[in-house]
């Protein structure tokens, strides 16, 4: 289906870098489910000019913008409101205006991934023993819909240990136990889901385990990064036996897919997408 019609105001994803930001392809595919079009490009943000580039940016009309890395604290910083889940993410991955011309900041990670983990996969959350390596700003942003699911726990396991147990008192009064620490955190039980949220997916390395991480019956392995082909934790949680393995590009639609839907009030098929860009990663081999 095509069209002339064009979705009023411009969008954009900011970030440093982002030249290999998918975002444009996956929200013109959104568009187009409808017949329409949408001026929504990728957008480099220096380091040191991210709050002047954002205010400009809704000065002269924008509609609204994702945030990517390393903007997303000063994002949920810079807005006027922010919503449940980015306050308790303390982070934000999208900003809009109101109304009122007040900036609104929100983060749809979170229900990205878990929406990609259960909808799309078929993954059971509830009553899991979830383990998360990493303790920087994606695992925080994804925790508070990890817990909405309702696990048995969530153990979170980093190289540096203080910074895991810091992340995980921030939910000490959660009714669902969240616990930090080293990567030794992972001998402490078998694993239900093992969710990787460290950056070691992009440089095709492996999380700091050690050896003997027992994967219980049916465990499920979620890489929150993306690429061409498995990433080293994906092969790792294949070779350890888990029931499925799988990567990140599903959460970036579904996150892309809560985004376009809070703009325009559409909430798109996501499917589709998500099988498209497959098929171009595996062409791209």
């Amino acid at each position: 289906m095509t069209s002339d019609h064009l979705i009023s105001g411009r969008f954009a994803v900011v970030g440093n870098p982002i030249q290999h930001s998918l975002s444009p392809v996956i929200h013109s595919a959104f568009a187009q489910q409808s017949g329409r079009q949408i001026d929504y490009r990728a957008e480099l943000v220096g380091l040191d000019t991210f709050e002047t580039w954002v205010t400009t940016f809704f000065q002269q009309g924008g509609r609204g913008l994702n945030v990517t890395l390393p903007f997303k604290t000063r994002a949920y910083a810079l807005a006027d409101e922010v919503s449940d889940r980015a306050r308790a993410a303390g982070a934000a991955n999208f900003l809009a205006q109101n109304a009122a011309g007040q900036m609104i900041a929100d983060n749809t990670d979170g229900k990205g991934m878990v929406a990609d983990m259960t909808d799309n996969a078929g993954w059971s959350l509830n009553g899991a023993r979830v383990l998360v390596l990493g303790a920087g700003g994606a695992v925080k942003g994804v925790i508070p819909s990890l817990l909405q699911a309702a696990p048995e726990c969530i153990v979170v396991a980093n190289r540096t240990s203080a910074r895991a147990e810091a992340l995980a008192a921030e939910w000490i009064d959660q009714s669902t136990p969240v616990s930090g620490g080293s990567y030794d955190l992972a001998l402490s039980m078998p694993w239900d889901v093992i969710v990787n949220g460290t950056s070691t997916g992009l440089s095709n390395e492996m999380p700091g385990l050690p050896a003997g991480v027992i994967l219980a019956d049916d465990c499920y392995c979620y890489d929150m990064a993306y690429g061409k082909g498995p990433t080293p934790f994906m092969s790792w949680g294949a070779d350890q036996g888990a029931t499925a393995v799988r990567d990140g590009l599903g959460m970036l639609v579904e996150q892309a897919a809560e985004s376009f839907c809070l703009w325009l009030g559409d909430y798109p098929e996501t499917q589709p997408v998500m099988s498209a860009l497959r098929e171009h990663s595996q062409a791209a081999r």
